[in-house]
């Protein structure tokens, strides 16, 4: 049996595609003790035992040694009579946060260092092949004055992907040139673009990109992966009046255990819904299908909207306004809606969209208050997230649902773990060209 190491591993998207490809994790390592708590319990749930068979440590990467992972492998009670096996996959994906294009960009950011961590545990450990996985602006990210742990400095300017080239390459390994792949093409109902980066020792047979298992036009959507949650009943029977294969793949499972037998959900868990208010109900009701926060303020700043029967909504703008109810829904009904007047109604978050029901999700993220439910007039559950991600039903999502604030510099909860998670099934497409190889 090939065995791997899922370093940054999160809640386990990677391990979960490591596993149904036909790979061992014995060893895993994250930062956070909330996804801890997630990943011992569903490797528990597979018959991967700590201590066993299988070793989880709550570490910063800066402070792991190959050493130290060698030490947790040894001691395994599988391997007591045994030599330790070499590690044929590393796989890992260090903090995106520095690199995201979403966000600032800052080139200080100590975040942007730990890929060079990452490239001293693959020299301490050589394993066979090794994997990265991370956000597009990876790729484009610059660095001033880096130096590397080969001991070379690079010149200001240098780009991520060249800074590691240079670095495996130092340290005894060659490289394909980095891939974006877009886990909606490998059965993933979600458009999500991530850079993939392979590697392997010199001398080794090279791997290959995972080719595309889903046509463009055979992508899965929202209606295909979450239609049988709707929770209104009568809506449920009319978008999916019988289960699609991936809704039958999520509750039956896809990852075998120890025994290479696939877990069903015996309920569905992690499908609480947010509370909200009703002003702010009403404020989603009024979006429609693939409608941005943008969008739907041109709309009424140009076309007007139909408030009529959204009674919390028409007292807040008449308060506002100092206008009557009736003539508060007059003035949105017609049109030419001053800037300021429509976010009254809408406030001025834009980010915040309706998905599109008859197309693949947009990009799984960590905050769950962004983006609407097609079909009701709230945001989405952690296990619609999951769904959307790949996850199976039967993996639970553990600590805290939600936090805000300051606290999602350090809380890693279950919107989170789901939002930070390789695509199982993306996983899968690039462990099993790994296979091949072995």
């Amino acid at each position: 049996m090939p065995y791997a190491v899922d370093l940054f591993c999160g809640a386990g998207g990677c391990s979960e595609g490591l596993i149904q490809a036909g790979f061992h994790i014995l060893f895993s390592s994250d930062i956070s003790d909330m996804v801890e708590k997630t990943y011992v319990n569903r490797h528990k749930q597979l018959g991967l035992i700590q201590g066993k068979n299988t070793w989880f440590e709550r570490a910063d990467i800066r402070d792991l040694t190959g050493d130290r992972i060698y030490e947790c492998i040894s001691n395994l009670e599988i391997f007591k009579e045994d030599k330790v096996p070499e590690i044929d996959l590393m796989i890992g994906g260090p903090s995106c946060q520095g690199f995201s294009r979403a966000g600032r960009r800052d080139k200080s950011d100590p975040r942007n260092m730990l890929f060079g961590e990452y490239v001293r545990v693959i020299s301490q450990i050589k394993p066979k092949y090794i994997v990265l996985e991370n956000v597009e602006g990876f790729v484009d990210m610059q660095f001033v004055g880096y130096k590397g742990i080969t001991g070379i400095t690079y010149p200001d300017g240098s780009v991520t992907p060249d800074i590691l080239r240079s670095e495996l390459n130092e340290i005894g390994y060659d490289t394909l040139q980095p891939r974006i792949l877009n886990a909606a093409d490998y059965g993933v109902p979600q458009r999500r673009n991530r850079i993939i980066f392979m590697g392997y020792r010199k001398g080794l047979t090279p791997p290959q990109y995972p080719e595309p298992t889903t046509k463009s036009d055979e992508q899965l959507t929202l209606t295909d992966a979450i239609g049988d949650l709707i929770s209104i009943s009568k809506t449920r029977k009319k978008v999916c009046p019988v289960l699609t294969q991936y809704q039958q793949d999520s509750i039956n499972g896809r990852t075998p255990d120890i025994d290479g037998k696939p877990i069903p959900s015996k309920k569905i868990m992690n499908n609480e819904y947010s509370k909200i208010s009703p002003i702010v109900e009403e404020r989603f009701s009024l979006f429609e299908e693939g409608e941005t926060g943008t969008a739907i303020k041109r709309r009424v700043m140009e076309f007007g909207i139909d408030i009529s029967k959204k009674p919390a909504l028409i007292e807040l703008c008449s308060d506002a306004l100092g206008l009557t109810p009736e003539e508060t829904v007059k003035y949105y009904k017609k049109g030419n809606v001053s800037k300021e007047d429509a976010e009254i109604l809408l406030t001025k978050k834009n980010i915040r969209q309706r998905w599109r029901s008859d197309q693949p999700s947009a990009t799984v993220v960590t905050i769950a208050d962004d983006y609407i439910s097609p079909w009701e007039a709230r945001t989405f559950s952690v296990r619609e997230m999951a769904r959307l991600q790949s996850f199976d039903d039967s993996f639970e999502f553990l600590g805290k649902r939600t936090t805000g604030g300051l606290k999602r510099r350090v809380e890693v909860p279950q919107f989170t773990q789901v939002g930070n998670a390789v695509p199982p099934l993306l996983a899968k497409a690039v462990a099993e060209e790994i296979m091949k190889v072995l």
